[in-house]
């Protein structure tokens, strides 16, 4: 280990190596991103301006690191002859434990689709029409969160329950910013949604003032990108059916078969879209769909075989696990994964995410430090 190496003792030598690797690969890509033959191909500069992104914390903080450890050097060598050194040394050493902390999360290893963007079903379950009702309601909660994200929303097929007012399925795409850092793009933050949504309170057409309970079921997954995956569908796999389009109650809002439903024999995953006008808009966007429920699964088996790779505790594409139940009696909010437990349920169903997300991204950090010390 070098003299430098062995000044930089309060992180591991693994962590020391593993953020020098990076430094040099953020560096040797910064110089490919400054040469003009880069940019004319524009697959290529995507993907460099992605990982070159991805790799911008760790730098910081890594740089931040050395510079802190090089100051308390200097303030200790300094302070033998001007004692007004050492209550900089206290400061600077504060500092650095801040610094110190950040960078070990920041060498987590990270979910390579954090960048990518989330396709949302959301589900009506148990509870009837108070079940259509409420996934309305967790529809325009994540509007407004995507908003205050600052992401675009584009729903892909929504099927409206027949009295009016909620749903009974709806399929979304949220996109972030192609050049988002890991942390902060749209899959990073909406891979804890996944799961039954259970919600408590008394329905408009309860006369007695009772309590029901029921659920809507929520499945969520990184859209497949088609310049950087090489994930092709075969079409001897696929039964596609054609039929016209419904609205509310089933009533038919088109004259002709636009509406397309694929089912991929091999799985049994089935997607149905109408809301395009087209048979061939909806086809394109039912493809765009199971394409990524089947990336999806194959991460999941991938990572299932795979010891080494990223371990999650609180992310699922099990949509029958319950995580989270929504009071409204009581105005309070509980995630049964986390412990997260407040009583801001109007504030979140208006889009405060932040907490409740945060504390799913700190319980994935804090299981994956405690597994990869044993």
């Amino acid at each position: 280990m070098s003299s430098e190496s062995a000044e930089l003792n309060n992180i591991s030598d693994e962590s020391y190596e593993a953020a020098e690797i990076k430094l040099k690969e953020y560096e040797d890509i910064e110089k490919k991103l400054s040469l003009p033959e880069t940019h004319n191909d524009q697959n290529l500069a995507r993907s460099l301006g992605r990982k070159y992104a991805a790799l911008k914390q760790v730098v910081e903080l890594y740089k931040k690191f050395k510079i802190l450890k090089k100051d308390i050097f200097a303030a200790k060598e300094l302070s033998a002859a001007d004692s007004d050194f050492v209550e900089e040394i206290s400061v600077f050493e504060k500092e650095l434990k801040i610094v110190e902390s950040a960078l070990k999360n920041a060498l987590i290893p990270k979910d390579p689709d954090d960048q990518k963007n989330a396709i949302m079903e959301i589900k009506a379950g148990v509870g009837g029409e108070e079940s259509a009702l409420f996934a309305f309601n967790l529809y325009r909660m994540y509007e407004k969160y995507a908003n205050s994200k600052g992401w675009k929303m584009q729903v892909l097929d929504m099927q409206e329950n027949s009295l009016g007012g909620g749903i009974k399925d709806a399929t979304i795409i949220f996109r972030g910013s192609q050049d988002a850092a890991p942390e902060e793009g749209v899959w990073h933050y909406l891979k804890y949604e996944g799961g039954v949504h259970r919600v408590q309170r008394v329905p408009a057409t309860e006369s007695q003032g009772r309590i029901h309970t029921s659920a809507v079921g929520i499945l969520v997954y990184p859209e497949a990108d088609e310049l950087e995956e090489d994930f092709e569908i075969d079409s001897n796999d696929l039964k596609v059916d054609v039929f016209r389009s419904s609205g509310p109650g089933g009533q038919s809002v088109n004259t002709t078969d636009s509406a397309v439903r694929l089912t991929h024999i091999p799985t049994g995953i089935v997607v149905s879209m109408q809301n395009e006008k087209s048979q061939t808009q909806n086809k394109a966007a039912a493809l765009r769909v199971l394409k990524s429920r089947l990336y999806a699964l194959k991460k999941e088996e991938a990572e299932s075989k795979a010891a080494d790779m990223r371990k999650s505790q609180v992310k699922t594409l099990d949509r029958s696990e319950k995580i989270r139940t929504y009071n409204f009696p009581e105005n309070r909010i509980v995630d049964h994964r986390t412990g997260y437990k407040s009583y801001n349920l109007d504030q979140v169903l208006d889009g405060d995410l932040v907490n409740i997300i945060d504390s799913a991204i700190k319980k994935d950090n804090e299981f994956y430090l405690q597994t990869s010390a044993k």
